[in-house]
């Protein structure tokens, strides 16, 4: 669907040069041209010349490097003839080789003891054909004597083959006629006796009248390949293949009329040729097997086919996407999409009256750069691949595209006939061959550009089915001008853009249907590229080669002499090949696409990997290498935000197929057309685009549109009110009102859900840049998130039925289904609805029973309908579904027969509703069996509150309570029922059970237990909490209620409560049991707790180095750390972790990276009992397993807690060991607990802080390194995983001490 534009023309004519051009070769390192001019047959003399271009005269232009005279030494030869130039850029160094055999080199800038013309070689038979390799490193030269010879870059013959009639037997090509039409059906009758396998005619290879006799040389694109096309024996043409070593690989198959001219295509898969017949001249392609793969026709005129002597030439350029045809005075440019080829440029060339075919030469690095010459005229030209189609911008998005296809111009609006290439909606024959064409911004108009006028088309694009373009006028160019581009200015306005032989500047024109009136030269900016109007065609702007931006003043005629008004818009800053302008907030953004694939945004760098781009009014689409189709919203330059590759994320990235290019965009369609590399289009509907239109939709209040759009797309519904939702809800009735339909009302409310998709998959992009950019507010969101997700559903809903009420008999289904799709669904309304209708005997009660049925599950419906107790609703639901009636038609007259109440608790005990039974006991007035119900049930808690306000009963459900609690082990609230009904006794056991000391004493107090019971109840509690460590609360026991002041003492000085010990004995006047209680208690402690601390002490010193010293052996030697065999012929990337379980090649973790896998499945660590011994083995962490280091980290961590639980009670050791004298024993102990806390505090860092970063590296690695292991596999991975996460260091608390020790 691309045309090709010309960007670039420079014309050049050498009317007084006595010598003709007789070869051209590009300087690629300069991007210039190296000229050959002669010898000819009145001068045997060879000058070389550098064009520059871009400047004024000719003499500037032509800069010379040598000259000298060139005798032919062939006495065959009138005169000598360039056969190839070739310009090695690295050395500065030209190479000719001439048809009488010599090899010739010329030196730009010789170095000292260098000539600047030096003859390398000579062939003395004559050289018929030579060319280079494409990497410059191979010289092969076709003699005069049928031998084929290469040489190296240094001129040093490498081999030679010679051409024999025998090689024609390489290859014995079978043609089975694919594809002819001889081979094609054409009914049981008609030649019925002939094999349709075999064509009727086979060629011979019989030569062209008008061949030449000359040999052609083409080499594949990689240099692995040469192609040779010579005439054997006068009898046919041959095209031999070698090889680079000089080895034949195949020929060609016989071809009537194949001329000399080959070209093979760089990508290496076929070979161009000319043949002539009769009525046409065909390109032919072949294999390199030398099979034919199709052609295609010139589509000369019987005139121009009857004048065509000359042999033409072929040229591929170096990517293969154009081939040149070479004709006498003209060439032509052809593309190939769909296996369809296009005639894309024809370039003509003044008349001359030599008459030879035109010289063209390919740029060898920009692909689409070539020149062109003849005996006294040079073009050098550029081209780009462009879509000449309409407007971006809604409402005129029609996508209409025009092909370009030589003398036809193929249009398609791709919005309404999405037709595949080659083949279009409408095709317009031209009298000409078109150049460029451009679309008018509502599409009505179509202008063509050919070499000699334009014609201007219209477009009843609006018409359905679109007619014909029909032919408005014709205008031509001024003489002397050659058409380049032309470009629209709204609907009216042509301009066009001319270039003029001899002459750097452009003119540019406003052609009107009677003339062409000229705006001025644009001598003022240089060499202009491209001329092209803004996406909404209201600016025209000119693009420069120095890759300035230029806005062109259209409404002053001037004289073609005056130079042209402009305004500069932008500089790129590097050259640009393609040029688009959007405006936003009336400041132009000016978007260039470089060659290399650098996107610019005015002087910003967008990407450095597009493809092709296009803009629309609100969007930058774009394609990337890596397949990707982008959208940026438009706004300032600043603020254009390019989209991550994250097309499962974002809505502005999507994955495309490989290669594919952008072709146009319509945003009113939300669609985006794609040509993929062979040719065919595919239309796709991106989410940003259908979302962008359903948000615009929604702004508008137009919700059919939005809707539908919803619909077709696939989009989820709920963006209709999430993406506005006080809007949506103030207007639901016209929601209804524009929808209308009932089927489409239920899909809306079936799809609703408490998700908020505005913010999570359809997450409005720009409103996050331009938080003011949507008229509509959006403070609804966050409205609606402060009443909690969950009311949206029931929300809109209630909203829904509210408006529906008013046609209730129209959307009775809507109103059902309003009911039941709410969260939980509100099956009970829906079905009082239908029950009121088969009240009223209405006819549409069994249908609106049908819909509820489809909406919800029917047997909820019949639990539903019998919670009513409505049965013969009940029934209704029952018919819709699939149960027997033979089941539910008995049980539903059973309920019949039963009274009001005792119906309903039938149906509610049933349906499990325990508690609305209840309340119809409760009603009944069976207190009995009421009481078993809530027995059997444990309803006691509902019980208690229908009977708040009858004492007997509550009390009597009170108790049944309390000894259901003490039968389920809740002996704490079991106690409080039981003195809640004064029974202290029962209320004391169940407190004593609970662990409850002072509870289960006062309610035993209150009971009034005999003294001996109360003493042996306190005696019980008190060693209960001896045994728990509750010193305190043991001591106060036996100090109230045992009076055993010497017992509590004790006890006190076993919890080193030394203080309140003191304290008791003193209040009671006991003295003497400071001597015998205290201080004995003191010693203790003070001995235990010196013992305690130096465990801690020992312990730690032990495993903090052992610890470091695991992590250095794990650090230095991975392999070794985890028992791993020193076998150094182990291949890195293989898992090496064995254990007791398993053998020396069945692992998990990996070497050195600590990546996991198991490679060895034979094993039986995968067992349960296994993975129970390996926990065993981790729980234990015996010295040198791979467990060690995770126990020594969690042994210290234990240490540390119990020093932590420790330190208030040796702050109360020390404090009581200073008061009754003991300071010694007090320093040692505050001396050791000092050291163990320090030595606590110092070992943090080491045992317990790990890097982050390498906490993150192990992140990453589970991530992508597999699933879990299973049986003791696991196990170990569990600890390593475990070993090298940050575990988080415990703190560790800071001691006091005394400030008097």
């Amino acid at each position: 669907m691309r045309n090709l534009r010309n960007i670039g023309r420079s014309l050049l004519r050498f009317t007084d040069n006595n010598l003709p051009l007789t070869a051209t070769a590009w300087d690629a390192s300069s991007n210039s041209l190296i000229c050959a001019f002669g010898p000819c047959e009145s001068r045997a003399v060879i000058e070389l010349k550098r064009l520059k271009e871009h400047t004024d005269t000719q003499d500037e232009k032509l800069k010379k490097i040598a000259s000298w005279d060139a005798p032919c030494p062939l006495p065959s030869l009138s005169y000598d003839a360039i056969l190839d130039l070739h310009y090695f850029s690295d050395s500065l160094t030209s190479c000719l080789i001439l048809a009488g055999g010599d090899i010739i080199i010329v030196r730009e800038e010789p170095l000292s003891g260098e000539d600047l013309i030096e003859i390398v070689g000579s062939v003395d038979a004559g050289i018929s054909a030579a060319a280079w390799s494409p990497d410059e490193e191979l010289l092969a030269i076709i003699t005069q004597a049928n031998t084929i010879l290469y040489m190296t870059r240094e001129f040093e013959s490498v081999t030679s083959a010679n051409f024999s009639p025998d090689d024609i037997k390489v290859s014995n090509h079978v043609s089975v006629g694919w594809g002819k039409a001889e081979t094609q059906f054409k009914g049981k009758r008609a030649k019925a006796l002939r094999d349709p396998t075999m064509p009727e005619h086979v060629d011979e290879g019989v030569l062209s009248p008008f061949d030449d006799r000359s040999v052609a040389i083409s080499w594949r694109g990689d240099g692995a390949y040469v192609a040779v096309n010579t005439v054997e024996s006068e009898t046919r043409r041959i095209i031999r293949i070698y090889s680079r070593e000089g080895l034949l690989d195949s020929v060609s198959e016989p071809v009537d009329g194949l001329e000399s001219a080959l070209s093979w295509r760089p990508s290496g898969n076929l070979l161009a040729g000319i043949q002539r017949l009769n009525d046409r001249i065909d390109v032919v392609f072949f294999e390199r097997n030398g099979l034919r793969h199709g052609q295609f026709s010139l589509r000369l005129s019987s005139e121009e086919l009857e004048n065509m002597t000359t042999p033409l030439k072929l040229k591929w350029n170096n990517d293969s996407s154009v081939l040149a045809v070479c004709f006498p005075e003209k060439a032509q440019l052809w593309t190939m999409g769909n296996y369809h080829y296009y005639l894309k440029q024809e370039v003509e060339f003044p008349r001359s009256e030599r008459g030879h075919t035109v010289i063209n030469t390919w740029h060898p690095e920009r692909p689409l750069r070539l020149a062109l010459a003849t005996s006294d005229s040079l073009q050098t030209l550029e081209y780009v691949f462009t879509t000449a189609s309409g407007s971006t911008c809604s409402p005129n998005d029609f996508g209409l595209l025009s092909v370009i296809d030589g003398s036809s111009l193929k249009v398609t609006p791709l919005r309404v006939a999405n037709i595949p290439p080659p083949m279009s909606l409408h095709q317009l024959y031209l009298k000409h061959n078109a150049l460029d064409v451009a679309i008018s911004n509502s599409s009505t108009r179509i202008a063509v550009l050919s070499e000699t006028d334009i014609s201007l088309y219209s477009v009843e694009i609006s018409k359905k089915p679109i007619p014909d373009p029909v032919f408005v006028w014709r205008t031509t160019i001024p003489l002397g001008h050659c058409p380049r581009q032309i470009a629209f200015k709204g609907d009216a306005e042509i301009l066009l853009l001319t270039s003029q032989w001899d002459k750097e500047s452009s003119t540019l024109w406003k052609c009107g249907e009677e003339k062409v009136y000229c705006l001025g030269e644009t001598t003022g900016f240089g060499s202009i590229s491209n001329l092209f109007s803004s996406i909404n065609r209201e600016q025209v702007y000119l693009q420069t080669t120095s890759a300035f931006v230029v806005k062109v003043d259209t409404s002053v005629i001037v004289p073609d002499t005056t130079e042209l008004r402009g305004k500069l818009v932008n500089k790129f800053p590097s050259t640009v090949s393609w040029v688009q302008v959007a405006d936003y907030a009336e400041e132009a953004i000016c978007f260039g696409l470089t060659t290399s694939g650098v996107l610019y945004a005015n002087e910003r760098v967008l990407i450095r990997n597009c493809t092709s781009f296009l803009v629309t009014h609100a969007h930058l689409i774009f394609t990337t290498t890596q397949h990707l189709l982008k959208f940026v919203h438009l706004t300032t330059v600043e603020e254009l935000e390019i989209p991550l590759d994250e097309p499962e994320k974002d809505e502005r990235c999507r994955t495309i197929e490989r290669g594919a290019r952008l072709v146009i965009g319509m945003p009113t369609a939300y669609s985006v057309v794609l040509q993929m590399p062979r040719g065919n289009l595919e239309t796709i509907y991106p989410r940003a685009l259908v979302l962008a239109s359903i948000r615009r939709s929604i702004e508008m209040k137009d919700y059919k549109r939005a809707f539908l759009t919803c619909r077709s797309q696939r989009v989820d519904m709920n963006i209709l009110h999430d993406h506005a939702p006080e809007q949506f809800m103030a207007n639901v009735h016209l929601f209804v009102k524009q929808i209308k339909k009932v089927e489409h009302i239920d899909l809306f409310l079936s799809q609703l859900r408490d998700e908020d998709v505005s913010e999570t998959m359809y997450k409005d992009t720009i409103r996050d840049k331009v938080p003011n950019a949507i008229a509509v507010p959006t403070n609804g969101a966050n409205s609606e998130a402060s009443l909690g997700k969950n009311f949206k559903v029931n929300r809109i809903c209630d909203a829904f039925l509210k408006t529906l009420e008013v046609h209730k008999d129209y959307h009775l289904q809507n109103i059902i289904t309003a009911h039941v799709c709410k969260t939980p669904p509100d099956l009970d309304a829906g079905l009082r609805v239908v029950g009121n209708l088969q009240e009223a005997k209405d006819a549409q009660a069994e249908r609106a029973a049908e819909h509820i049925c489809f909406l919800a599950d029917v047997n909820q419906l019949y639990d539903s309908a019998l919670g009513l107790y409505n049965l013969e609703l009940a029934l209704l639901i029952a018919q819709q579904s699939q149960k027997d009636p033979r089941e539910y038609l008995p049980y539903l007259q059973s309920l019949q027969e039963l009274p009001p109440l005792r119906l309903k608790f039938k149906v509610d005990d049933q349906l499990g509703r325990r508690t609305k039974a209840l309340t119809h006991l409760h009603a009944l007035e069976a207190f009995d069996e009421l009481r078993g119900y809530v027995e059997k049930h444990s309803l006691y808690s509902d019980a208690l509150e229908i009977f708040k306000y009858e004492p007997l009963q509550l009390n009597e459900i009170m108790k049944l309570y309390a000894d259901y609690l003490s039968n389920h082990n809740q002996f704490k609230e079991a106690g409080i029922a039981y003195e809640y009904l004064s029974n202290h006794a029962s209320a004391s056991d169940a407190y004593r059970s609970a662990n409850l000391w002072r509870e289960s004493l006062s309610s035993a107090m209150l009971a009034n237990l005999p003294a001996a019971e109360l003493t042996s109840l306190a005696s019980t509690l008190a060693e209960g909490l001896v045994e728990t460590k509750d010193f305190f609360s043991a001591a106060t026991i036996h100090l109230d209620y045992l009076s055993d002041i010497e017992t509590a003492a004790r006890v006190f000085c076993k919890g080193y409560f030394f203080s309140e010990a003191i304290r008791v004995v003193t209040l009671q006047s006991r003295p003497e049991l400071i001597d015998d209680v205290v201080d004995p208690g003191l010693v203790e402690g003070s001995a235990s707790m010196t013992e305690l601390l130096a465990d801690c002490k020992g312990q730690i010193q032990a495993q903090v180095p052992r610890l470091q010293e695991l992590r250095v052996k794990k650090a230095e030697d991975p392999l070794a750390f985890f028992d791993g065999p020193d076998d150094p012929s182990i291949p890195d990337n293989i898992s090496l972790a064995p254990t007791d379980h398993s053998t020396s090649a069945g692992t998990f973790m990996t070497r050195y990276t600590n990546r996991t896998g198991t490679i060895n499945t034979t094993t039986t660590r995968k067992t349960s009992k296994n993975r129970r011994r390996e926990e065993r083995k981790r729980a234990r962490g015996k010295k040198g397993s791979v467990y060690e280091e995770e126990y020594l980290v969690n042994s210290i961590s234990r240490l540390i807690e119990r020093v932590n639980s420790v330190n208030e009670e040796v702050q109360r050791l020390c404090e009581g060991l200073m008061r009754r004298g003991m300071r010694e024993r007090a320093a040692a102990v505050q001396a050791v607990m000092r050291e163990v806390v320090g030595l606590c505090e110092g070992c943090l860092g080491e045992v317990f802080l790990v890097e982050k970063g390498a906490e993150m590296e192990v992140k990453g690695e589970v991530e992508d390194g597999g699933e879990r292991p299973v049986g003791a596999d696991g196990v170990l991975w569990d600890s390593l995983e475990q070993s090298r996460k940050m575990k988080e260091a415990p703190v560790v608390k800071a001691f006091e001490g005394m400030r008097l020790l």
